[in-house]
């Protein structure tokens, strides 16, 4: 039993990491990752939200009917949108308006709806906790990872979550303002696919 829980866990950090291995959620990947705090602010809210319908679908499997399933999954998904959207308007506002439209948007991130429909309505509650963690945890540090690479090669810095900017490139260094642009996130993103491509996924 540890070692399957294990395995749930653990497979979402590498083997099934969601923007590099599996290819999903690319929309916020893409969207948010200018900076490392907003990166790891993003994954951070969408983690909350995946591990919280994780375990409310689990414990419901056997109530929702399936014919209307995906319309009760989105339905609890939301509701969890709704409160990381209001506790991050209360608590972290500077980082709420720098998300803007994109925490709303984790209702139709696949991520959130895949693990509901291929493993939290057919597996247990610690199962599927363990499972949205890992997939939770390895989508908030691709987006951490993307984001520094970015943010350092842009700006020649680095912004820490929560914290202030610290300069990281000698005073020489001239930033590369296209890794901030919206086709650099593509550039980025597809340096570290290939990387990932040469890595084994075992």
């Amino acid at each position: 039993m540890a070692k399957t829980l294990t395995q749930e866990f653990t497979k979402g950090l590498w083997k099934e990491v969601p923007p590099f291995r599996l290819v999903l959620g690319l929309c916020p990947t893409l969207g948010v990752t200018t900076t490392l705090e907003n990166g790891v602010g993003m994954g951070l809210a969408t983690t909350f939200v995946l591990v919280c319908a994780n375990l409310l679908i689990s414990a419901l499997r056997n109530v929702i009917p399936s014919k209307v399933r995906i319309a009760c999954f989105i339905v609890v998904i939301a509701t969890f949108v709704i409160v990381v959207e209001q506790v991050m308007q209360a608590f972290a506002y500077p980082l709420f308006l720098k998300l803007g439209v994109f925490i709303p948007l984790i209702v139709v991130n696949c991520i959130l709806l895949g693990r509901a429909e291929a493993f939290a309505s057919k597996n247990g509650i610690v199962s599927s906790l363990a499972d949205g963690l890992g997939i939770g945890i390895g989508f908030t540090l691709s987006l951490g990872v993307l984001g520094s690479l970015r943010e350092i090669l842009g700006t020649g810095a680095i912004t820490i979550p929560f914290g202030a900017s610290y300069a990281v490139m000698p005073a020489a260094f001239e930033p590369f303002g296209f890794m901030v642009s919206a086709p650099g996130a593509f550039v980025a993103l597809g340096l570290l696919l290939a990387l990932m491509n040469l890595a084994p996924s075992k």
